[in-house]
């Protein structure tokens, strides 16, 4: 047999680990876990701030990979600059710092992990460190140059366990005073090397809460957004049979056909999940592997789920085939295979087939709301179920010209089946954003500022004759804005109804829970919703600090707000939350470099006249039922300097 070649790259390599660990937990074992967990947070969020991709926790310790020299040794300052605030009132006794090594070598990329003499020197590296320092190779330093702010001390040829060779090492200083670039937005289309952004912080778009659509506070988002990590995180598995369904490959050999197989997939994740007796991960966190070959086993522990649907699709003028086989992770073994031939008018028949056959051999019953949420197809006509299709895809790009494209295509599906209340809710979540948005002009729409909302509504209306879990979810969102606490949260649960796996549809009822003054019930469906779906995206964070907010855990608040805000930099929503939580917790020092990166953005035109951060803490509008809710916010805003 052959032997198998691994892949190899080079890479800037990250190491943290935490200085004096074990005398830090003798003396105060939960108040420095407690301390701990909070600063992995920060570097993680770092990390993904200056597009590196966390690769292994062990402990006390932290393994990262970047695209850049440049971008490994800004995130070391940033952290290092970061956890030396955090720590600056406490006794030297109760510091916990962090010791930091960086370095440029290559890697032996296997299963989602790296290794070789790049990680062992950087793991060396770390342990030259001085506790709260970084500590560098020879080949960082020749190839950043002056590129940071940064001052170097050269302390010699070190020789380190288990490297043959002496290692040149230098420690790096941030200088007094000095500001770390804004990291680099990530590059679209670069092709794999040192210079390009690793793809594991670039997954996808984001799928937006309340159907994509819904108020902006509640929704704070932008069209560059990521989705949060959850590497290294072991999941409990539910109670009932659970499932992933991966990406359909594209057998085509037509790169345009990319919107069917994508299509297929979701709507065999969208009628699994009208299924309560299955617990199945959301098309968000699933389409993270897309173009990928990951291992099932792998993605079944991130995913924590004990089965995987894996396909293709292959389509050629009116004939379609499907292939599709369940796996069963626990053992790596199929369960099942089998290929599904048909006429694109009978790809609903298909479908159908695929599905029944998943559920018999995962021997799940039906109960009568399930047979009878399972018979509700949103079409039967293939024309209007393909232009759907095709507008689905530009919808979920979320920009003001693929909304435009998406509009075109939904209102072609509408026309060809006037009963598709699936595409007229897609139409009434996509003008219900541009309203939002205020994207009116950009798409040419002439009158009033407010002529998308008037056609959301209208939409909404015709949608609700076949309803949808989208439907209910933009109902929602217009019931909130007018301050229609209790039909808000009924809306959302008729959503949860009709769509017991939809992870949106919680997101959608934890906002109108926070803004009817219940937290604490919002806080369980949010955090339903990241179980659902793991690859959660930035807004699922927001709504998270808003629960814990309203809570007056301000701590909790904090750490979910700069986690979105790290994540989604455009999320001018969470910094405003981020920016109250930080007053009412007198972090002076965090409010001036929040506030630093808002006037950063601003002068790229981040902000403009409407946005919410221009807006005075006494005249600071949300939708909050109870006084006390919105006085607590005006407080922190207050708090952390915002004039009234």
């Amino acid at each position: 047999m052959e032997p198998k070649r691994f892949e190899h790259k080079l890479a800037a390599i990250l190491y943290a680990d935490v200085a004096g660990y074990s005398r830090l937990t003798g003396e105060d074992e939960e108040g420095t876990h407690l301390r701990l967990s909070t600063y992995l947070d920060v570097i993680s969020a770092s990390i993904a701030q200056y597009h590196g991709k966390v690769m292994h926790f062990a402990g006390d310790a932290v393994l990262a990979d970047f695209g850049t020299v440049s971008d490994a040794l800004a995130c070391a300052a940033m952290v290092q600059r970061d956890l030396d605030g955090r720590n600056a009132d406490l006794p030297d006794e109760r510091k916990v710092q962090f010791r930091l090594g960086v370095n440029l070598g290559e890697v032996i990329v296997d299963r989602n992990e790296i290794y070789g003499d790049g990680v062992n020197v950087a793991a060396r590296l770390e342990s030259l460190a001085e506790p709260g320092g970084i500590c560098i190779s020879e080949s960082v330093h020749a190839a950043i140059g002056n590129k940071l702010p940064l001052d170097y001390e050269f302390i010699g040829e070190q020789q380190v366990k288990n490297i043959e060779k002496p290692v040149r090492a230098y420690r790096a200083r941030l200088r007094a005073g000095a500001e770390l670039p804004m990291p680099t937005p990530p590059m679209a289309g670069n092709k794999k090397g040192i210079s390009s952004r690793p793809r594991g912080t670039l997954v996808g778009l984001v799928i937006l809460v309340a159907a994509a659509g819904v108020l902006v506070w509640l929704s704070p988002w932008a069209p560059r957004q990521e989705p949060a990590s959850v590497e290294r995180v072991t999941l409990p598995l539910p109670d009932k049979p659970s499932i992933a369904v991966l990406p359909f490959q594209n057998m085509s050999g037509d790169p345009q056909q990319d919107y069917f197989a994508d299509g297929m997939a979701e709507d065999l994740i969208t009628d699994l999940s009208k299924v309560s007796g299955l617990f199945v991960i959301a098309r968000n966190s699933t389409f993270a592997y897309k173009g990928q070959s990951p291992d099932i086993r792998h993605v079944a522990k991130e995913l924590g789920v004990r089965y995987v649907l894996e396909g293709s699709v292959r389509r050629s003028g009116d004939q379609v085939r499907i292939n599709a086989q369940l796996i069963d992770a626990a053992t790596g073994g199929h369960i099942w295979a089998d290929r599904y031939d048909g006429k694109l008018n009978d790809v609903f028949g298909l479908q159908d087939q695929v599905t029944r056959k998943i559920v018999t051999v995962l021997a799940v019953h039906l109960t009568a709301n399930d047979q009878e949420r399972a018979a509700r197809k949103g079409t039967r006509n293939a024309q209007a179920y393909d232009a759907f299709l095709r507008g689905w895809q530009h919808y979920l790009r979320q920009t003001p010209d693929d909304f435009g494209k998406a509009v075109t295509h939904f209102e072609t599906a509408v026309k060809l089946d006037p009963e598709y209340g699936r595409a007229y809710a897609a139409l009434a979540a996509t003008y219900w954003e541009i309203w939002k948005r205020f994207w009116h002009e950009s798409l040419g729409l002439r009158g009033s500022s407010h002529e998308p909302r008037f056609r959301a509504e209208q939409f909404l209306a015709k949608a609700m004759q076949n309803p949808t879990p989208l439907a209910h979810q933009v109902a929602s969102a217009m019931f909130l804005h007018a301050q229609q606490y209790e039909e808000a949260i009924a809306e959302a649960q008729r959503a949860i109804a009709l769509g017991p796996n939809d992870a949106d549809s919680y997101v959608a009822l934890a906002g109108a829970l926070s803004l009817a003054g219940k937290p604490e019930e919002a806080l369980s469906w949010v955090e339903r919703a990241m179980r659902l779906n793991p690859h959660f995206p930035p807004y699922y964070l927001y709504q998270l600090g808003l629960a814990q907010f309203g809570m007056e855990q301000f701590d909790e608040a904090a750490v979910s707000l700069e986690r979105a805000t790290t994540l989604n930099p455009d999320d001018r929503w969470s910094y405003r939350l981020l920016l109250a939580a930080y007053g009412l917790l007198g972090r002076s020092e965090d409010v001036r470099r929040a506030l630093q990166v808002i006037e950063e953005r601003d002068k790229r035109g981040w902000l403009g006249a409407r946005d919410p951060l221009t807006i005075r803490a006494s005249a600071f509008w949300l939708p909050f039922k109870e006084s006390a809710d919105a006085e607590r916010l005006a407080q922190g805003l207050r708090k952390a300097g915002i004039p009234d």
